[in-house]
């Protein structure tokens, strides 16, 4: 622990021109006693470290001292390919990590470009939850993530929805039957705040997608599964959301669009489903109004996302879509009458 704490402090003073014994103790979270007597036993090991006395004092390395022990270890040279993804990093529990991994890099740098990460932080950031959207992150994501890191197979319970009981709407409404699996985890995915595992169930050979707030158990297992080395995350991922998206599109509405209607439509519902309807749709009417068939997840849906157009979306059908709105447009009109 302690050897671990001095190699940072060393890798801190050689990233700085100087520091104060305050901001040593900030970054170290130790007393700024321990500080003292952590530069004390580098200054006896041989480290070069010179105290600067005064209001504006600190410590610094003497002559242009370098130290070689900036090497990077496996998990810290992972953890800094997601050094943009902070909120991810936090989730997963790697965020000492990858700390680290950049302490060690900024060590290694020449002095003139030691600003070089600060400099990119304070100008790129990337925020990825949806607007609007408070997000929990999985309680079982760190365990997920250290099973992904260290290819382990884990034994894990789930919760997934029941075939055989009937559909209903919203979230809340949503039976779940829980079910056990031995899964080999090939990779974590984040999309618009919510984590996705990657997996092999069960020593099949095709991969499957979970919803990692929907683990209720992970125990993570001494045994490594053997990773199949032509599987591409990214390639899977973009095909299964493909997949994914076109399979919730189970019903159809038909729609007639005024010009502003057209061009408001895929901002409201499924973009590729609208741009697909547009383009398939006839010629417009005398009023410029076009009418498409829209695919949709369901009239529930459909329902909150097209009443987003206001007027400038008539629904045609199916016929109990249609009078949702009209009743939807009478209380509307009663109440701003």
């Amino acid at each position: 622990m302690r050897a671990a704490r001095l190699i940072t402090l060393l890798l801190l003073l050689q990233s700085r021109p100087s520091m104060t014994a305050g901001e040593l103790a900030r970054r170290l979270e130790v007393s700024e006693r321990t500080v003292a007597r952590d530069v004390q036993a580098l200054s006896e090991a041989g480290v070069p470290v010179y105290a600067d006395r005064g209001r504006f004092g600190g410590y610094r390395l003497v002559g242009g001292y370098r130290t070689r022990l900036t090497g990077l270890g496996r998990t810290e040279a992972e953890a800094l390919f997601l050094s943009g993804v902070p909120s991810a990093l936090r989730e997963m529990g790697l965020a000492d990590v990858a700390s680290a991994a950049r302490l060690k890099v900024s060590a290694a740098l020449l002095p003139e470009l030691r600003d070089a990460p600060v400099s990119a932080a304070q100008r790129f950031h990337l925020d990825a939850p949806a607007w609007w959207r408070e997000t929990e992150p999985p309680p079982l994501l760190p365990a997920l993530a250290e099973a992904v890191w260290d290819d382990r197979r884990v034994t894990a319970r789930y919760a997934r929805r029941c075939e055989h009981l009937p559909r209903q709407s919203g979230p809340a409404a949503r039976p779940c039957c829980e079910v056990e699996r031995e899964l080999d985890p090939y990779g974590l995915v984040l999309k618009a705040g919510v984590w996705y595992v990657a997996a092999r169930a069960d020593g099949g050979a095709q991969h499957r997608v979970y919803r990692a707030d929907r683990f209720t158990a992970v125990t993570v297992g001494e045994e490594r599964f053997e990773r199949a080395g032509d599987f591409d995350l990214a390639a899977f991922w973009d095909e299964h959301a493909e997949r994914f998206a076109r399979s919730i599109l189970r019903d159809r509405v038909e729609l007639r669009l005024t010009p502003a209607g057209t061009r408001r439509l895929p901002h409201v519902t499924d973009p590729a489903a609208a741009r697909e309807a547009l383009a398939s749709a006839g010629p417009p009417d005398a009023e410029g109004r076009l009418t498409i068939t829209l695919p949709v997840e369901n009239l529930d849906v459909a329902h909150e996302q097209l009443l987003a157009l206001g007027p400038e979306s008539e629904v045609l059908g199916p016929p109990e879509l249609r009078a949702r709105f009209a009743r939807a447009a009478a209380g509307m009109a009663a109440l701003y009458a």
